[in-house]
């Protein structure tokens, strides 16, 4: 039915709303408990963390293919909800703030991966440009917190809390009402402990999958790294005045124009070759970022940022979608769920090495160390076979 993409897509850019929501009030909380500005990188990983165990739970039970899809995206959305307004308990202490981050990352991994399972199951045609959309919405979903902080101004943080726990309680809800289980889902079996792993004996699975985690060491590190990257320009350039959330959402939310258009090419060109082209792309931009990021020209030095912005998602529903068509239709959900377990894994040391090297002294060189995952990414695509 008409309706049944659209709602999946809103639904994942209302749930996923949570994802970031602690990073674009990282500051107010920060000041409120009195914490370094480094910890902005143990937050995103505490979110990451989370979601690496929900994601490798889910998948050695193999939940998204032995339940309803849609009624297992409802119940953790609520639970996402829930646990995303434990930041705005009062006398929260720091250990407390990453612990409800942990645990809103883990209910995460039956929204993110199951959203894509639940598209896969009613779109077997014209997959890369229905991942297309939801992965948008994904990008949406995490850039949308830091509008809410541009737009609340002195309000206090709790309000982006608060609206982002709304709107993933209503994606959950108009999941279960509108949208069935898919025609193209085949249920699981039992779980074995061991199942999960047999999808990567595919060769063009393998090849898939390691071009999807060269794309991840770079993915997340750059978007955690957007008002970082905004706010040491407006240190190297005092005269300059940028709102730093607004750009913020702007830079990652471009991400969700370039995975619609980037879905809508690979059906012409191919999905393997539009993710190759994507993934070059963002690799040069990891290189080339030091003749950009203190540029004396504030035009070049945004439009190298969206450029970059585009790029370093333009692959993510593509590399699904190779994944998607190269598994197993019993454990579809489930190889979805532990790649992108892996995926996640991954990003989690990129931010942290990136953090840990990170000074004043090299900021403008540093990033130049996520090229190393598209790099590694296109060795590994290269040894699969073109759908």
């Amino acid at each position: 039915m008409k309706r049944i993409l659209p709602t999946i897509v809103i639904a994942q850019f209302f749930c996923t709303s949570v994802w970031f929501a602690g990073n674009a009030v990282m500051s107010d909380i920060a000041k409120q408990l009195h914490l370094e500005p480094a910890y902005l990188a143990h937050l995103t990983s505490a979110v990451q963390l989370g979601f690496i165990a929900g994601t490798l739970i889910f998948a050695i039970l193999s939940i998204a293919d032995r339940f309803s899809p849609s009624r297992v995206f409802f119940v953790c959305a609520l639970i996402a909800a829930l646990i995303n307004l434990g930041v705005c308990l009062p006398g929260i202490t720091s250990t407390q703030l990453i612990l409800f981050r942990f645990v809103t990352g883990f209910f995460l991994a039956g929204i993110y991966p199951v959203g894509m399972k639940i598209a896969a199951d009613h779109y077997e045609a014209g997959l890369g440009k229905s991942l297309g959309f939801l992965v948008g919405a994904l990008v949406l979903g995490t850039a949308f917190p830091h509008l809410l902080k541009s737009m609340s101004g002195s309000l206090p943080f709790k309000y982006v809390m608060f609206s982002t726990s709304i709107l993933s309680a209503a994606g959950g809800v108009a999941m279960l009402l509108l949208v069935p289980d898919g025609p193209y889902r085949k249920p699981g079996q039992k779980p074995k402990l061991s199942g999960f792993l047999n999808s990567f004996r595919d060769k063009n699975f393998r090849a898939a999958a390691l071009g999807y985690f060269g794309h991840m060491w770079e993915l997340y590190a750059f978007w955690v790294f957007v008002p970082v990257i905004l706010t040491a320009y407006k240190a190297h350039h005092p005269e300059v005045d940028l709102n730093v959330p607004l750009l913020s959402f702007c830079i990652i939310a471009s991400g969700s124009l370039s995975c619609v258009i980037g879905g809508l090419i690979s059906r012409r060109f191919g999905v393997k070759q539009t993710a190759t082209v994507a993934l070059t792309i963002s690799g040069i931009s990891c290189v080339i970022s030091p003749l950009f990021l203190f540029s004396g020209s504030l035009p070049l030095f945004i439009v190298f940022l969206f450029v970059w912005g585009m790029a370093v998602i333009a692959d993510s529903p593509l590399f699904s979608t190779l994944i998607a068509q190269s598994a197993p239709p019993t454990t579809k959900g489930t190889s979805l769920t532990i790649v992108n377990c892996i995926g996640f894994s991954i990003t989690i040391i990129s931010i942290q090495l990136i953090t840990a090297l990170r000074t004043d002294a090299n900021a403008q060189y540093i990033y130049m160390l996520l090229a190393a995952g598209p790099v590694l990414g296109l060795v590994g695509l290269m040894k699969g076979q073109a759908p």
